[in-house]
């Protein structure tokens, strides 16, 4: 009856619209939380025990045939296949989308942007059309994960015999087999990246005659120069023009071609996502809506809101998954954030063959970086060997982690400070059993490149440096000082990336076309570098000779005379400047490219400069008490006295410190550089005064910029932050579009659920959920891919389908227990006793009916702790046992950061 309807709709709306709260349910109906009849409840007693042999399950729900059929324990999202959808066909996606819903626009998302993800029973079989969804751009849900794993472990260990035990041990093996392989595999993927390289980065001076792939120090066997290597002057051959102005245009132009041709394949990895999901969720920026005339008064405020307007929507957000180093991204994805595709096969090819062209250029970036993206695209892959993986974020991540890991591993030839990357830098959750894996697929990635050999020298470290002499007391205050400047370089190269990325980049030519900013800075590159020999070398060969002490035979111009010290310092001055300025304009191009190297460098070039300072003062006061001894030792050479190498590498380690604020990692993997116990403290000690220094200029890594500046909703689990506010501040305003009430009837039209879906939808709330309210109670929620998946499955037309979405009352007297809370003695008709409907769609398989929550009045400290430590994705509100609302992760993680801004 429309004078019924209209009742009922105020009523419901009052109920959320009263402040005070309602009277208490009958107590006859509180006895049990469970469902019964009357009849029921005169048969339970206090004296009745909980379980009884004759019981059967009393938590039902309704099926096909309207029977009732037992419910297995467990979290309900991962049992989609009960009740009346299991016996149906699965219809694809365009089945339910082919109806027209005029009150119910429809949100089309494009099928590359949402990843399977398999869901078990909890029998334990598995069903092809069971699926929920990881939408691109939500939280993962590792609760849900790790609680289905459970089950599924639980299944095989119920098997008995030795076939249970031998199905037992190859599920525990699976780990162990995929992070061997990944360790292979990337190892592999070094060793093509290694020698590709090197061949391709000399092409800009010449080539080989008689074997055109090999690089000027494999033509030469190591020679300055030989008849076999041709530079373009000779090809070009004599002329009027100088033939240095020959090999600087050629130089040039290589240098643009390369860096233009790895841009173009990065290119090809653009993905394109609606502005409504990559968004960070903001209800007052995001939500979009219909304007009408029948508009709730709770969605009345003073807030404005943009209109939902198909012909004029938000600018979609763009990203480049095979752009940059992608450590920051990896971090962001093993913290439980979906970036799909960006770590794919697709981006697997791109990125390894755009990083040969971007490294060979001669730009100011590193392979190294990069090699992390690389190794976790090797194990994302490789888990898909195995269902237990595939199937499972929450286990996925556990491979990962190794992944990422034996990246570092391959980098720097350092499997220890690979394991120590993971555990600092990458890894979110970090349990011992994935500590040791970490270790075994670093090891793995190690021996592999042993064998490989791409550096011809039978060792698998970026490079290797020896030295003979020990560190005198006064170089601690030295070592000391060097440790400030590192500091205080990284955190100004942080500065300045910002600062360039927030005025160069945001110029509208340069933002349409990212091809235009790499030629430009190839360019540049190119002009600039080419005069000067150590701006020339590529970025790895001229950290390893900053770094090398002087012998016999060195021929790199950095062991000097006594009066030559000047000179050599102003033409270090001059490549420090260059290579500091190359830099900041370089990273964040589009092009693969690293921040290791390149930032260890302009560390390495400081420190130089400084060690040859300190051999000048040994120079001018040979007899000062701080040098006396120099004069004493038994060979009298300058380099027992200062070795310049050491200080370079102490202030490459610094400044490494200072833009990414690694400390353990960098002390071990300076050490495994080295091979050197003696100098394992001038290390740490100059890591320690960056980190300390850095941190006290600018309080973000390179990583943190990269996240802030890109929204990602990464909440740092390392962090301690300070409150002193409650839940309550940040909880949205109530609305009744963002819930279901099932007071009156349990039963919702399914065009209503697809309204509110797709409202939700809309304002990026793809990982959020419809929380299940009775009496202002809330007894469950339904997440946003679940209602999704449940209503593509429906057969019938969605104005014609009534779905249940609990079972925990009967729906012929469930109108009753309705009225009663609001103190009306009024009745519901015959017509609205029950669903009209004889086929109605039971939804309760995929309701979660115990949603974490949490009183309003709970303090933040305790929300950081259930965020961070058990990854939920939302957290729902309450106060005296009613429902207040809902807080995402992602709305908490932009809380946090207003804080710190405020701060």
């Amino acid at each position: 009856m429309p004078g019924s309807r209209s009742r009922t709709e105020s009523m419901r709306s009052s109920l959320y619209l009263n402040t005070d709260p309602p009277a208490r349910p009958d107590a006859r109906r509180t006895k049990t939380s469970l469902s019964m009849n009357d009849a029921a409840h005169e048969a339970y007693d206090e004296h009745t025990a909980l379980l009884s042999a004759n019981d059967s399950p009393v938590r039902q729900r309704s099926t096909k045939s309207g029977g009732a059929t037992p419910r297995y324990g467990g979290l309900s999202r991962i049992s989609s296949m009960a009740g009346s959808l299991r016996s149906r066909r699965t219809p694809t996606r365009s089945d339910t989308f082919g109806y027209s819903y005029p009150s119910s626009p429809v949100f089309m998302r494009a099928a590359g942007l949402r990843t399977p993800k398999l869901n078990q029973s909890m029998m334990g079989s598995h069903m092809a059309e069971d699926r929920v969804w990881y939408d691109q751009f939500t939280s993962t849900d590792w609760v849900h994960d790790s609680i289905a794993d459970g089950y599924r472990v639980l299944q095989l260990r119920r098997l008995r015999g030795w076939r249970g035990k031998a199905k037992l041990w190859f599920d525990s093996s699976q780990g162990w087999i995929l992070v061997f392989l990944v360790g292979l595999l990337t190892a592999g993927t070094a060793y093509f990246i290694d020698i590709s390289e090197s061949s391709i980065f000399d092409i800009k001076r010449g080539y080989c005659s008689d074997r055109p792939w090999l690089n000027h120090k494999d033509c030469c066997l190591g020679t300055y120069s030989c008849g076999r290597w041709r530079t373009w002057s000779d090809v070009v051959g004599p002329g009027n023009i100088d033939s240095v102005w020959i090999d600087y245009f050629m130089f040039i132009t290589w240098c643009v071609a390369l860096a233009c041709l790895s841009c173009f394949i990065t290119l090809f990895s653009k993905t394109v996502a609606p502005s409504q999901i990559a968004a960070t969720f903001d209800e007052n920026l995001a939500a979009t809506k219909h304007k009408n005339n029948g508009q709730a008064e709770d969605d009345k405020d003073d807030i404005p809101r943009p209109p939902l307007i198909v012909g004029n929507p938000l600018p979609p957000s763009i990203y480049y998954s095979a752009a940059g180093s992608g450590v920051a991204e990896v971090k962001v994805i093993l913290s439980g954030f979906v970036l799909h595709g960006y770590l794919g096969l697709r981006t697997l090819v791109l990125k390894i063959l755009a990083l040969i062209l971007s490294v060979s250029s001669g730009m100011s970036l590193g392979k190294e970086g990069p090699f992390v993206h690389i190794a976790t695209c090797w194990g994302n892959v490789a888990c898909r060997l195995f269902a237990k993986y595939n199937d499972n974020d929450g286990k996925r991540r556990e491979i990962l982690s190794a992944s990422a890991s034996s990246g570092v591993a391959v980098a720097f030839g350092s499997p220890l400070g690979g394991v120590l990357f993971g555990l600092e830098e990458v890894s979110y959750y970090f349990p011992p059993k994935t500590l040791f894996r970490t270790f075994f697929c670093c090891i793995a990635a190690a021996l592999g490149l042993k064998f490989l050999n791409p550096y011809g020298t039978s060792k698998i470290v970026l490079f290797e440096v020896k030295y003979v002499t020990e560190w005198r007391a006064f170089e601690l205050v030295g070592f000391a000082l060097l440790g400030i400047l590192g500091g205080v370089a990284g955190a100004l190269f942080i500065k300045a990336s910002k600062f360039w990325a927030t005025t160069f980049r945001k110029v509208p030519v340069i933002k349409k076309y990212p091809m235009m900013e790499v030629f430009l800075v190839a360019l540049l590159t190119g002009i600039v570098s080419f005069w000067n020999r150590y701006t020339r070398l590529p970025v790895a060969e001229l950290l390893a000779e900053l770094a090398s002490p002087c012998t016999e035979g060195t021929m790199t111009g950095l062991c000097p005379a006594a009066e030559d010290i000047p000179s050599v310092i102003g033409y270090l001055a001059m490549a420090f400047v260059i290579k500091a300025a190359l830099t900041i304009v370089t990273f964040g191009i589009k092009v693969p490219a690293g921040i290791y190297v390149p930032s260890m460098v302009v560390g390495g070039l400081m420190g130089r400069i400084f060690g040859h300072f300190m051999q000048w003062l040994v120079y001018r006061f040979p007899n000062s008490w701080a040098f006396g001894y120099c004069s004493n030792s038994s060979s009298g050479a300058i380099e027992e006295c200062v070795t310049p190498g050491v200080y370079a590498l102490v202030a490459a380690g610094a400044t490494m410190c200072g833009v990414t604020r690694l400390t353990i990692t960098l002390a071990v993997i300076l050490f495994e550089l080295t091979g050197s116990l003696d100098h394992v403290l001038p290390f740490s000690l100059a890591v320690l005064f960056a980190k300390w220094t850095a941190d006290a200029v600018e309080p973000h890594s390179i990583y943190d910029l990269l996240t802030d500046m890109n929204s990602y909703p990464f909440l740092d689990n390392k962090a301690t932050p300070v409150f002193d506010t409650e839940l309550g501040d940040i909880v949205p305003r109530l609305r009744l579009d963002k819930l279901i009430d099932i007071t009156i009837s349990p039963y919702v039209k399914a065009s209503e659920l697809r309204i509110k879906l797709t409202r939700l939808q809309n304002a990026g709330e793809l990982d959020g959920g419809l929380p299940i309210i009775r009496e202002k109670s809330l007894i469950g929620l339904i997440p946003v891919p679940d209602l999704e998946f449940a209503l593509d499955k429906l057969k019938t037309p969605e104005d014609d389908t009534m779905c249940l979405m609990s079972s925990s009352q009967h729906p012929a007297n469930a109108h009753h227990h309705g009225w009663h809370a609001f103190g009306h003695d009024e009745t519901m008709s015959d017509e609205e006793d029950g669903p009209d409907f004889s086929e109605p769609a039971d939804l309760t398989p995929f309701i979660d009916p115990a949603p974490v929550a949490l009183d309003i009045h709970s303090p933040m400290d305790l929300v950081y702790q259930c965020f961070s430590k058990l990854g939920l994705r939302y957290v729902c509100v309450v106060s005296e046992g009613y429902y207040r609302g809902m807080v995402h992760k992602k709305t908490f993680v932009k809380y946090i950061k207003t804080c710190e801004e405020k701060s």
